[in-house]
This record gives structure tokens, C-alpha cells and sequence, in this order.
């Protein structure tokens, strides 16, 4: 009973042929270790930890034991159950003393004259496999998550040098202001400036430090540690990791099946249009088989002396139940087209956080070019603008105007650097990266 499943293909699912921000290119590459591409030996170990130690990974691989044994449970019902039994019992008085023995077993079984025993299995098999794909798209996301907050923990580092590179600048400012002053060449207002754009800068650090911190504790976390567990190991400055220049991406089919999420979403699908065959064969008749067999002595020895036994067949069929069966069957309907709906939905939000990422890596790259014109023309400026107050041709607000253009250039260059990683990171996520899609269990759906 029921349609026999066929998972929709792209064309119905309004897939296109290529992204809207890059023109069809080969098949993307290898992406279960996308990591390795940084080419930093901390990140991959942290994402191995991660993988092996995340706390949400191990509720998921129970729940994943839970699915396959729901499997099992299904398949049951497609074989007979038997059962057996045994008692001694001892009578005594009125000089009859004597002991009884009794053996017998049972045994039944369900028909499944029109599948709806097969279908339970099916759509049980279809459930495992999608939490096994839920899993798999947890660790996708734990993965991607580990490399985003460990590439903010680098820009928080790079940042936070820059401030306190900026500070010392800003505290030789304020010195030769207090010396101009103090020789009566400018007016105390100069010192004022230069002490409170010091101050500015010096408030910039403790903001940084705080986002160092908070990223390391979620890092100790995401690897199943308490929170500052990392925290001295990262404490060392190295630079923002920085992924490939190009790869290709391959097309918007290649990401649908690569994506665990999307995955679990089709096999969602297929257990819900399972569940209309089972729903539709409660309206048809139902055979069932039973049988016993037993005996009983007043000895050991005579136990096999007689055996009795019964087979029994039995068919029922609902009559008159208020139209509940065949709500049942309109619901079970109605809750597969949610779960198209759903698998709709997740076909076009990958394919959305794909164009996302690749539209956020390009926005860095500009950025980042665009940042690295204004540093070096800041740092120009900055550097005539110091020589020309210290000789006295310049006033302090033109130093300061100077200064804070530098600061934004080389503030706005480390972000661009750490953008572009976490563009990377995000691009490598929408594709489906962090897992091995050929080395899905087959778990199966056998009748």
C-alpha cells in the first residue's frame, strides 16, 4: 500500500545550472578535511578534538544507536514471535501428596498481506539514515565553528598588537606635545588632544582582550574542556590563517548531495511517504497466525507422553471507527507535503548560504586590496605629518587626522585578512565540507 518513493530530482527542486556568482567549473575537491587547506597544525588539531571529544557529537551518536535499534524493533515484526513456558507444582494433603509438570510454547505471527509491516521498516530505515545525517551535519557545523572562533582568536591577537603598537605611538605624541607646550611654542590645547586621543586608544585593549578570551573558552568547549582550558596554549600570537586563493566549487548538484543536511532532509521525505502505505494498509483486512503446544505429567519421564496443541487463524477488519483510519491516512498525506516543503526549503537555503559566502569572499578580497592602498598612503601621511609638527610646520589636529587614518587603515586590513578567512570558512561550510560522504553506513532497508 502506499506510492513507492523516488527522491524528486534537481529540476523539480528549481536547482540551477551554475551559481549566480561563479560561472560552472569542475568538480569541487576533496572537502571532509577542508581544514588542512589553512595549512595550520593548531587549527587541525583542534577540529580533530573537536570531532572526537564534542559533547552535542556524543548525544547525537546516541541518538544515532537509538535510530538503528527503532530499525531493528521494525524488522521484528516481520518474523514470527514465540514464546515458552514451564512450571513444577507440588499438591500435599490427605495423603494425595504429588508433583505436577507442565512445558508449552506459543507462537504468532502477523501476515503482512499488504506491507504494512514493510513499510514500518522502510520508514524506520529512512529515519536512522536521517540521523545519521543530522549527525553528520552537527559535525559539519562544529567543524566550521572550531575555525571560525579560532581565526577570531588570531584577528583578536593581530588587533590587539596593532592597538598596543598604536598606544606607544600615541604616547610619543603626547610626549612631544607636553615638550611643545612646556617650550611655549603651541597653546596646552595640543597636549589635551594628545592625552585624550591616547585614552581612546588605550580603551580599544581591554575590549580586545575580551574578545581573545571568549573565543578561546568557546574553543575549550567546542573540544568538550572547560572554558579556558585553551587559553594559555593560544596565548602565543601567530598570524590569521589563510586558506587557498581559488578552488573549484562544481555546481549546484554537487552541493546537494555533498550537504548531510540536505541529505537528512530527503530521507525525512522518504520515512513520511512510507508512513502512507502504513497508514492506508490499516484500512485493508489484517491475518494473524497463533498456535500452542503443551504437555503436562505428574513425572519427569512423562512429559513426553502426550502433547497437545492448537493452530489458530484469525483475520479482523475494522467496520465503523468514526472515520479515524482514514483521517489518520489524510494527515499522514498532509505531513508529507510538510516534509517536501521542508526538503524544498533546505535545497534552496544551501544553495543561498552558498552564493552568501562566495559573495562575502569576494567583498574581503576588495576590501582587503582596496585597505592596503590606504595603509600605505596613511602610513605616507602619517610619517610627513610627524616630521612636519615636530619641526613646528604643522598643528596637532592635522597629526591626529593623520594618525587616526592610520590606525583605520591598518585596523581595517587586519579585519579584511580575518573576513576573508571566515568567508572561507563559511564557503567551505555551505558546500557540505567536514565529512566523508562516501563513507555513509548502509543502513538498510531490508524486507
Amino acid at each position: 500500500m502506499g506510492p513507492n518513493y523516488r527522491a524528486p530530482e534537481p529540476a523539480a527542486l528549481s536547482v540551477p545550472d551554475t551559481y549566480y556568482q561563479r560561472e560552472a567549473g569542475a568538480a569541487p575537491a576533496e572537502l571532509s578535511h577542508w581544514w588542512q587547506r589553512f595549512d595550520d597544525p593548531l587549527l587541525t588539531r583542534l577540529i580533530g578534538e573537536a570531532s572526537a571529544g564534542n559533547l552535542d557529537l556524543a548525544a547525537a551518536a546516541a541518538r544515532l544507536v537509538q535510530a538503528r535499534e527503532a530499525l531493528v524493533q521494525a524488522r521484528a515484526g516481520l518474523v514470527p514471535t514465540v514464546g515458552a513456558s514451564g512450571s513444577v507444582g507440588r499438591t500435599a494433603g490427605s495423603g494425595n501428596d504429588r508433583t505436577s509438570f507442565n512445558l508449552g510454547a506459543d507462537a504468532a505471527w502477523e501476515i503482512d498481506l499488504f506491507g504494512r509491516i514493510r513499510r514500518g521498516v522502510e520508514a524506520a530505515g529512512a529515519d536512522a539514515q536521517g540521523v545519521y545525517y543530522d549527525r553528520e551535519a552537527l559535525r559539519v557545523a562544529i567543524a566550521a565553528e572550531v575555525a571560525t572562533n579560532y581565526i577570531q582568536a588570531r584577528l583578536a591577537q593581530e588587533r590587539l598588537a596593532l592597538a598596543r603598537d598604536n598606544l606607544a605611538i600615541a604616547d610619543d605624541n603626547l610626549q612631544i606635545a607636553r615638550w611643545r607646550v612646556e617650550a611655549g611654542l603651541v597653546s596646552s590645547l595640543d597636549s589635551e588632544q594628545a592625552r585624550a586621543s591616547r585614552a581612546q586608544t588605550a580603551a580599544t585593549i581591554p575590549g580586545l582582550e575580551t574578545s581573545f578570551a571568549s573565543a578561546t573558552y568557546r574553543l575549550a568547549v567546542l573540544t568538550g574542556r572547560p572554558p579556558g582550558a585553551l587559553t594559555q596554549e593560544l596565548t602565543e600570537g601567530k598570524p590569521i590563517p589563510r586558506g587557498p586563493a581559488d578552488f573549484a566549487i562544481g555546481i549546484p548538484a554537487d552541493t546537494l548531495r555533498q550537504r548531510p543536511d540536505v541529505r537528512g532532509a530527503e530521507r525525512a521525505l522518504a520515512a513520511a511517504t512510507a508512513r502512507i502505505g502504513i497508514a492506508e494498509a490499516q484500512l485493508y483486512p489484517a491475518l494473524r497466525l497463533s498456535g500452542n503446544i503443551g504437555t503436562a505429567a505428574f513425572s519427569l519421564g512423562g512429559l513426553f507422553n502426550g502433547i497437545s496443541g492448537s493452530l489458530l487463524a484469525g483475520v479482523s477488519q475494522t467496520l465503523f471507527d468514526g472515520g479515524r483510519l482514514r483521517s489518520q491516512l489524510r494527515s499522514q498525506q498532509a505531513a508529507t507535503d510538510a516534509a517536501l516543503a521542508v526538503y524544498r526549503q533546505s535545497v534552496l537555503t544551501s544553495l543561498e548560504d552558498v552564493e552568501n559566502a562566495l559573495l562575502a569572499l569576494r567583498s574581503a578580497r576588495e576590501r582587503q586590496t582596496q585597505f592596503a592602498i590606504a595603509l600605505e598612503a596613511a602610513g605616507n601621511t602619517a610619517i610627513l605629518a610627524r616630521i612636519q609638527y615636530r619641526s613646528g610646520l604643522t598643528d596637532f589636529q592635522q597629526l591626529l587626522e593623520a594618525e587616526r587614518s592610520l590606525v583605520s587603515a591598518r585596523d581595517g586590513l587586519a579585519n579584511s585578512r580575518g573576513d576573508e578567512a571566515l568567508a572561507l570558512v563559511q564557503l567551505y561550510r555551505a558546500l557540505g565540507g567536514g565529512w566523508d560522504p562516501d563513507a555513509a553506513p548502509d543502513i538498510g532497508t531490508r524486507r
